[in-house]
């Protein structure tokens, strides 16, 4: 089998990693940023699996349609769809999180499950990074060696909620979130945010930004 495999970001490429040196009987072809992708490419490929993990682009929907193409979502979908899942679950409060893994469908993280497994939002980024990584290889492996029986399940639309990618200037600890936030919310933001993300800052009285990296209760 042929798997192409897109990504940019350093989780999802240690998966790829994994996943090559595993499955010695399958050709593995690593596409590590956008820059290097090209869809003329991929027709010339002609892969059987398309892994988009962590990719934040619209992709054709004659890509979606002709190969069979897989995310990895770090949300329990149809819960928390679209952009910064990650950030958008810890700032709202939640302890627990899952990896789900469905096949794209043209729609934002709308496809049918493959897999989905729980875990659990604790420590910094990294820490949460280790974990995506370590339950998307397990799953990942069970999808290639199943892969030609593979069971999809539909997403329940009444439970879906939307959320969009965050932006930098959203990263900021206002004054009224100091005085009207628990030390718990605040500490939440500051590691959802910590490298590669925009980190937390205060805005100081002469324009400069104060960053907050780290933080404990």
């Amino acid at each position: 089998m042929k798997i192409l495999c897109c990504t940019y970001r350093d989780w999802a490429n240690q998966i790829y990693k994994v996943l090559e040196y595993h499955f010695k009987e399958h050709e593995f072809i690593i596409i590590d940023s956008k820059e290097k992708l090209s869809y003329q490419d991929i027709e010339a490929q002609n892969p059987d699996l398309i892994l988009w993990y962590g990719w934040s682009w619209i992709i054709p929907k004659k890509i979606l349609d002709k190969y069979y193409s897989v995310m990895l979502h770090p949300s329990p979908l149809p819960k928390y769809r679209g952009g910064s899942p990650i950030q958008n679950q810890i700032i709202n409060g939640e302890k627990e999180s899952a990896i789900t893994l469905f096949k794209m469908n043209g729609g934002i993280d709308t496809g049918g499950i493959i897999f989905q497994e729980a875990f659990q939002l604790q420590g910094g980024i990294q820490s949460i990074f280790q974990t995506i990584t370590s339950i998307g290889i397990k799953l990942s492996k069970v999808m290639i060696e199943n892969f030609s029986t593979l069971v999809l399940t539909p997403q329940d639309e009444s439970k879906a909620t939307y959320y969009k990618r965050r932006t930098p200037d959203q990263s900021e600890i206002t004054i009224d979130e100091i005085c009207n936030s628990t030390a718990e919310e605040l500490h939440n933001k500051v590691r959802c945010l910590q490298n590669p993300y925009p980190n937390a800052f205060i805005r100081c009285k002469d324009g400069t930004k104060l960053y907050i990296t780290d933080s404990h209760l």
